[in-house]
């Protein structure tokens, strides 16, 4: 990784941040410019990607390479970002429905695979640029454009999906807790592997059961003790929390295995051999 020193303001583009306001989505910005401070992450060498949704717009305001990529697509289009260029820090930023519903199918294969990336989902239980619809993760009462009369189905739960799936790194914090997001951002980005944040952003425009304030009563941090490499730990962790009602967050688990990008550099190795490979060489070669 390419290191530069540079305060959390030098991240920040000239854009202007056009979030409704007491939206939770400004704690993740901020945690993010300070998580890319601490760690020196060099802008030139930095690339963020999005789909479409409120939380799709992150990118505009982080100085650094962006992509604003098709609807539920910013997983397909950050992993092949990452395995043409390995030197680049990519960060995917989502939505609950960017990334769970039309981009559902993408996220097991992003985790089963381990690309080298750090996917911030802010995830306020709503979609909120379409103004009000049921979200995959909508509360089953909840009334909505969508659902008048409340919902009939169960809200899914991203944090668990992905220890399914197999991520590598998951954690989960509320957005208003800078302090805990900042940390759970930078040590994802420093993990080599697929690292999935989760952070519970109100939207205060569409979703006025999950509020700053609820989000923040509801939280418990998992305790000192708890293992972080122990899968069944983290499982049962989610799974007590919600039975009680409540929300587990910090870092829940932890582990190492191949990322996809060094496997696909074994398998050039092995069946190619030592070869000099340059795509610039191989295009030339097609050209009239």
């Amino acid at each position: 990784m390419h290191k530069v020193e540079l305060k959390p303001k030098d991240y920040k583009t000239d854009t202007p941040s056009f979030w409704c306001a007491g939206c939770g989505h400004y704690g993740v910005l901020t945690g993010l410019l300070r998580s890319l401070s601490e760690i020196g992450v060099d802008p030139n060498y930095l690339v963020s990607v999005s789909g479409i949704g409120c939380s799709s717009r992150l990118p505009y305001f982080v100085n650094s390479y962006k992509m604003h990529t098709l609807h539920g697509r910013a997983g397909p289009v950050a992993t092949g970002v990452q395995l043409a260029r390995t030197d680049l820090s990519v960060v995917v930023t989502g939505g609950d429905g960017d990334g769970f519903s039309i981009g559902g199918g993408h996220m097991p294969h992003l985790a089963r695979k381990n690309v080298n990336m750090t996917y911030i989902m802010m995830d306020n239980h709503v979609y909120g640029l379409t103004k009000g619809q049921c979200s995959p993760t909508s509360r089953t009462e909840m009334k909505t454009t969508t659902t008048p009369y409340g919902g009939v189905e169960e809200p899914l739960d991203p944090v668990m999906y992905m220890l399914t799936y197999g991520a590598t790194y998951v954690g989960q914090a509320f957005a208003g807790n800078v302090k805990l997001a900042t940390q759970l951002i930078k040590d994802g980005m420093e993990h080599k592997g697929f690292a999935f944040i989760n952070l519970l952003s109100q939207c205060p425009s569409f979703n006025n059961i999950d509020t700053a304030q609820a989000f923040k009563d509801a939280c418990d941090q998992v305790s000192d003790g708890h293992d972080v490499s122990d899968l069944s730990a983290a499982m049962n962790a989610v799974n007590a929390a919600k039975q009680a009602c409540r929300i587990p967050t910090g870092l829940l688990y932890k582990t190492e295995r191949p990322t996809l990008d060094e496997r696909m550099a074994e398998l050039v190795k092995r069946v190619g051999g030592h070869k000099d490979y340059d795509l610039r060489k191989i295009i030339d070669l097609a050209r009239p």
